[in-house]
C-alpha cells in the first residue's frame, strides 16, 4: 500500500507459526512499515491475521511472501507468486538441485531474493574470506565449523555451503570436499576442505572458517546471538525486493545498493 509517501507493506507470512516465523511477527508488530496480513502454517494457531494451510486458499491482497518453512513448500509458493505476480523472499535452505531449477526457472517471471543466510555480518564474512582465501592457500589446511539448534534438518547448513564454495571459487587448486570424518585411516590429505556439523540446544548459528598453517592458526568466526538478526533482514530483504525486476536476488544485491543496517 502506498500512499502520503508512506509505504506499508503487506506480507504474506509462510511457515507463521514456526520459530522463525513467530519473531518474524514479532518484529513486523513494532514497526508500521510493514503488516503481515496472512499466514501460512499447517499448525493453525491464534494470531492478529488469518492462517491458512493452503496458501493458494490466500485472499487477502500482498506485496510479497517472505518463506520461512522448508524446501517442500516452493512448489506452491512459486505458483502462486506466479499467479499473482508477487515477489519472494526465500529465507529456506536445503534446496535440491531440482528445486534450485525451479526457482531459476521462476525468476524469469518474478522478482525472487534468496540467500543462504539473512544476516549482513555472515556476508561481510563472506567478502572477507573471498579476498583473504587466495594469499594463503599455499600453506594453510581450511576447515569449516557450523553449530545450530537441535531442530535444524539440513546439514551441512546453507551458510557452510555457501562459505564453502566461495573459499572454492577462489582456490587455484580443486578441493575435495570431506564432510565429517570417522574411522581409523583418516589422515588428512593435501587437497580438501572439511565440513563438519554441530547440532544442539538452541544455538541460533555459528559459523568458523579455520586456516591452519604451521605453527600458526587463523581463525575467521561468525556468531548469531539471535533469530531476531535473522528476521530483521527477512524483512530488509522484503522492502528491498518488491519494485525489483524480474530475476534473482540476494543479500550482496543489497548490501551494495542500500547497505547492511537492519535498524
Amino acid at each position: 500500500m502506498v500512499g502520503d509517501g508512506k509505504v506499508t507493506l503487506r506480507i504474506l507470512l509462510f511457515g507463521c507459526s514456526g520459530s522463525m516465523g513467530s519473531v518474524v511477527n514479532e518484529i513486523a508488530k513494532k514497526d508500521d512499515k510493514f503488516s503481515i496480513v496472512a499466514g501460512v502454517d499447517n499448525s493453525l494457531t491464534k494470531a492478529e491475521f488469518p492462517i491458512y494451510k493452503d496458501i493458494l486458499d490466500v485472499r487477502e491482497d500482498v506485496d510479497v511472501i517472505i518463506d520461512f518453512s522448508s524446501p517442500r513448500s516452493l512448489p506452491k509458493i512459486i505458483e502462486f507468486g506466479r499467479n499473482n505476480n508477487t515477489p519472494l523472499v526465500l529465507a529456506t535452505t536445503g534446496y535440491n538441485e531440482e528445486e534450485l531449477k525451479m526457482i531459476k526457472d521462476a525468476s524469469q517471471f518474478i522478482p525472487i531474493f534468496k540467500t543462504a543466510n539473512m544476516s549482513y555480518g555472515v556476508n561481510i564474512f563472506a567478502k572477507i574470506l573471498k579476498e583473504i582465501t587466495p594469499l594463503i592457500e599455499e600453506d594453510y589446511d581450511i576447515e569449516i565449523i557450523e553449530k545450530h539448534h537441535n531442530k535444524k534438518v539440513d546439514s551441512p547448513s546453507g551458510t557452510a555451503n555457501m562459505l564453502k564454495d566461495i573459499i572454492s571459487s577462489e582456490l587455484k587448486k580443486k578441493q575435495e570436499y570431506v564432510y565429517g570424518r570417522k574411522g581409523n585411516d583418516t589422515k588428512r590429505k593435501e587437497n580438501e576442505i572439511g565440513i563438519h556439523a554441530v547440532r544442539g540446544g538452541t544455538i541460533s548459528g555459528e559459523h568458523l572458517v579455520l586456516f591452519a598453517g604451521e605453527e600458526e592458526v587463523l581463525e575467521i568466526k561468525h556468531t548469531a546471538q539471535s533469530k531476531r538478526l535473522f528476521a530483521k533482514g527477512a524483512l530488509k530483504a522484503s522492502s528491498y525486493i518488491l519494485n525489483k525486476e524480474k530475476g534473482i536476488y540476494n543479500m550482496n544485491n543489497l548490501i551494495n545498493e542500500i547497505g547492511g543496517n537492519n535498524e
